[in-house]
């Protein structure tokens, strides 16, 4: 089974441009997948803002366990992390404005204290790859100004942006770290969609998505599927078999797989959280 793993040069240029430009901004949002808040962030960047305000916000909360995404919210809030859910479309200004100035609360009173007429505030938006920074960017500022697309690796370069009467955000290209302490962890983003699809084995991503499945949510590719409840007590593998008999595709397991990974991303398997909220505060 190979190791997943995908950090193009420009990433690298990325991460040190994120280190010279933090001293720029008042507030970084980090962006994270709800249906993967934890897997989704780069450990690299979360040591790097250890001493700058910082909020964490779930994207693709449509996509998510709703119940799942409020567990992980409040966890984080009781970690002293401040952090919100959003889907990228609807009403998402408000929310992280509202975020943003609880969060400077402090600062800003200061500024206005000593006369200080202008609330600019400046915003560093970081992430993973395909985490849904361009389109929360593009909704933000309400236009189309950051380049969007359902793939990896679209944004390359910095630029900032103006956002309503206050914010004004520093976009920057999706970030992932040079290794995956746990195998696992790529699996999730493979399956996620943040990493290019041709840089991973479709039957691994495949056979971890039947086994999260079966065990959390078995119903989900019962029902997606038509199969019996039986045949996923079987070995993934003859699971995987089966599947690609029966959407057609005879022994071509890996189309097979492809359909299976684009069905749970596209939301065909219903709404889904990969990432369990830990019980010991230490293993996050």
């Amino acid at each position: 089974m190979a190791i997943i793993q995908w950090f193009p040069g420009h990433m690298a240029k990325a991460l040190r441009q994120v280190k010279e430009n933090l001293k720029l901004v008042d507030v970084v949002l980090e962006l994270v997948d709800a249906r993967l808040p934890e897997s989704s962030r780069n450990p690299q960047l979360k040591d790097l803002l250890q001493d700058k305000p910082s909020i964490i916000v779930l994207t693709k909360m449509d996509l998510a366990d709703p119940k799942e995404t409020r567990k992980w919210i409040e966890y984080y809030e009781k970690m002293g992390q401040p952090a919100v859910a959003i889907n990228s479309v609807q009403g998402s200004l408000k929310v992280i404005d509202k975020k943003i100035k609880e969060v400077l609360a402090e600062k800003l009173a200061n500024k206005k204290a000593r006369g200080i007429l202008s609330q600019r505030i400046k915003v560093m938006c970081i992430g993973i790859p395909n985490v849904g920074k361009s389109t929360l960017l593009n909704h933000l500022v309400k236009k189309n100004v950051a380049q969007v697309g359902n793939r990896p690796g679209v944004t390359k370069s910095q630029q900032w942006l103006k956002a309503g009467k206050d914010l004004q955000l520093l976009d920057t290209p999706g970030i992932l770290w040079p290794k995956f302490e746990d195998p696992i962890v790529g699996k999730k983003l493979a399956l996620t969609g943040a990493i290019k699809d041709t840089l991973y084995a479709k039957d691994d991503v495949a056979l971890y998505e039947i086994e999260e499945f079966s065990a959390k949510n078995p119903q989900a590719l019962i029902e997606r599927y038509k199969i019996d409840e039986e045949l996923l007590e079987l070995p993934t593998v003859e699971v995987l078999l089966e599947l690609t008999r029966k959407l057609g595709f005879k022994d071509d397991y890996e189309r097979a797989s492809e359909r299976l990974i684009f069905d749970c991303r596209k939301g065909k398997l219903g709404r889904y959280t990969l990432d369990d909220v830990p019980k010991d505060p230490a293993k996050v």
